[in-house]
């Protein structure tokens, strides 16, 4: 973000006053819009709306109050004019059949991953312990794409309330409605919630131990180019989707069906996985051979991590600025330039 500014005393401690909640506040704008793209320009615009009342401000309200404020109606304003960002599933309609023909749809504003890790994603290091819990559970990825059912003022609500645990009046006061509407929008946004068809945001998770040897298991079935091998890694209740691709897959053997007859790839060493973290979740890069010989960036894998030591839900997502996505995700234009310590099979 440019902090250009006129040189002046309360400038410099007006960007000293902002920097250290940057990190939080682009998290924010991400839960209301579920795009990284919308939530950098507009953590851009809560910065620009802040310098220009920082001489205003009394601190009446607390630094970290007054920029989620700023940034809540900054989104809010943002929304009037968007879609929402679902993923293939939000669509409606039942699971796909893996034999159809898969399907495009680019005009879909389709839910974006986020890119940052757990520390960068959660609240300052001042905050309370449960609400950093908080805070990192309701980055996940089906959380936000349940965000995306909710109107805009519920979502907001929703946000300010439970995952940033303000009062009803602090709420009422940000978005100019009384409190009796904000306790009648969290109702109805939770309602909404609760009836929406999803994932928990908040699995059991494996423990470390099991984690590492999953995304093992993970990375060398793709690479293997092991069907049988991916079968395994998913149950019958496990999803995938891949935006911009309409459709959504449920079940193991759906999966792998999907895969065996879509995947470029034909034989070991022509898939490429190197580790990220997106949504504060495991992630990696997948970059796939072209007719070069080179591998270049392909798909970016989200996943959910059952506690039985199965996936229990992968986006791969596609987009028309791979590369770029990846240099986003701290991944370079091909495995090659990987730091040797990311790159643990033989195909790197």
């Amino acid at each position: 973000m440019s902090t250009a500014t006129t040189g002046t005393a309360s400038d410099a401690d007006f960007v000293d006053v902002f920097e250290p909640y940057r990190r939080e506040i682009l998290a924010h704008c991400y839960r209301m819009m579920g795009s990284h793209h919308d939530a950098e320009d507009l953590l851009q615009e809560t910065f620009v709306r802040a310098w220009r009342g920082y001489a205003k401000f009394d601190r009446r309200a607390s630094v970290r109050t007054w920029l989620h404020k700023i940034a809540t109606n900054t989104c809010l304003t943002a929304l009037q004019s968007r879609q929402r960002r679902p993923m293939p599933s939000g669509l409606g309609g039942d699971a796909f059949d893996p034999t159809d023909d898969l399907l495009q749809d680019h005009e879909v504003p389709w839910l974006e991953p986020f890119a940052g890790t757990v520390d960068e994603i959660a609240p300052g290091d001042d905050a309370d312990p449960a609400f950093v819990v908080g805070a990192r559970e309701s980055i996940r990825l089906a959380f936000i794409a349940a965000l995306q059912h909710l109107p805009e003022r519920q979502r907001a609500v929703l946000i300010l309330r439970d995952v940033l645990q303000w009062k009803a009046a602090e709420v009422a006061d940000t978005i100019g409605v009384s409190t009796a509407t904000v306790n009648s929008l969290l109702q109805r946004a939770r309602e909404q919630l609760k009836n929406t068809p999803g994932r928990d945001e908040s699995p059991t998770e494996l423990d470390d131990d099991g984690k590492r040897e999953l995304l093992a298991r993970y990375v060398s079935a793709f690479e293997r180019y092991d069907i049988d091998a991916i079968v395994d890694l998913f149950t019958d209740k496990s999803i995938w989707e891949m935006p911009p691709f309409t459709g959504w897959y449920q079940g193991a053997e759906a999966i792998g069906e999907l895969i065996r007859r879509n995947c470029p790839a034909e034989k070991p060493g022509d898939q490429i996985l190197l580790p990220t973290v997106a949504n504060g979740q495991p992630a990696f890069g997948l970059y796939m051979i072209e007719p070069d010989g080179v591998h270049r960036p392909f798909q970016l894998h989200v996943l959910e991590l059952g506690a039985d030591g199965s996936v229990d839900y992968a986006v791969a997502f596609f987009s028309q600025t791979m590369e770029e996505d990846f240099a986003r995700f701290g991944l370079p234009p091909t495995p090659y330039d990987a730091p040797a310590r990311t790159a643990p099979t033989p195909y790197h």
